[in-house]
């Protein structure tokens, strides 16, 4: 459920407040040219996901990311910048030309009637005319590659088969597949893939010529992995979920 959009002045608060509480500041100079050292650059990757569709709130998403590949601003160069959609077709164009960063795609399903159960937003905007607007991406080129995020769903959308067709589907678009094991959460419908049925499915993806990294699951044992904190922060009491805002900072947000 939708509660708000954030500023563009909230989207690079999170840059900046992550980089404090990480140290991360460039080498300055003095007024006499002497540098000053600093612990070096740590927050070198900014990807829009986990918080929402970006392209629904296009304009504050284009002017804080702007700022963060601004030269003036955090001056992230824009191929360090990726924006994950779920396949908002009709912004994707404007998303390249005029934020110019990295693109990814929430995929995980090569046919309609499956992706609508796992995207629903595939209904208004189905497979085929996604694709057509990846193929188009101003600056699309094997330096700029899309990414599509594919999870790993035991059963659902994991055999050799799906492996294949998605190889088909992205025939000819310069790309890389991430391969995401799904982290269930208590009462999901789902399971994740096994291992081995991971590694086969990449196998088929690496032959074919896309590189197919295995995501490496991190906070699931504390439900705070991709997909989890949604779920949590829902099946929170309405005063538990109040006494959460009132102390913001014991509570944990993607960035």
């Amino acid at each position: 459920m939708l509660v708000r959009n954030l500023s563009a002045a909230e989207i690079v608060g999170q840059i900046l407040l992550a980089r404090q509480q990480l140290g991360d500041f460039p080498d300055a100079q003095t007024p006499t040219g002497a540098i000053v050292p600093g612990t070096g650059r740590l927050v070198s990757n900014i990807v829009m996901m986990g918080m929402g569709e970006p392209l629904f709130n296009f304009d504050n998403v284009k002017q804080g990311l702007l700022i963060a590949s601004d030269g003036e601003g955090i001056s992230l160069s824009k191929r360090r910048i990726t924006l994950s959609t779920s396949g908002v077709v009709p912004m994707i164009e404007r998303s390249g030309k005029e934020i110019g960063c990295m693109l990814a795609i929430s995929l995980h399903g090569v046919r309609d009637d499956l992706r609508d159960e796992l995207v629903p937003i595939n209904k208004k905007w189905p497979i085929a005319e996604l694709l057509a607007a990846c193929r188009a991406y101003p600056g699309l080129s094997n330096a700029k590659r899309i990414t599509f995020e594919y999870v790993m769903l035991k059963g659902v959308n994991d055999s050799l088969a799906e492996a294949r067709e998605l190889v088909r589907l992205l025939k000819g678009i310069p790309a890389k597949i991430n391969l995401i094991p799904f982290n269930p959460w208590p009462g999901s419908p789902y399971a994740c893939s096994d291992w081995q049925t991971i590694e086969r499915f990449a196998e088929v993806v690496n032959r074919a010529g896309y590189a197919s990294p295995i995501r490496t699951p991190r906070g699931r044992d504390i439900f705070a992995a991709c997909g989890q904190l949604k779920s949590a922060s829902e099946r929170l009491g309405k005063s538990e979920r109040g006494q959460a805002e009132a102390f913001p900072a014991k509570t944990t947000a993607p960035l």
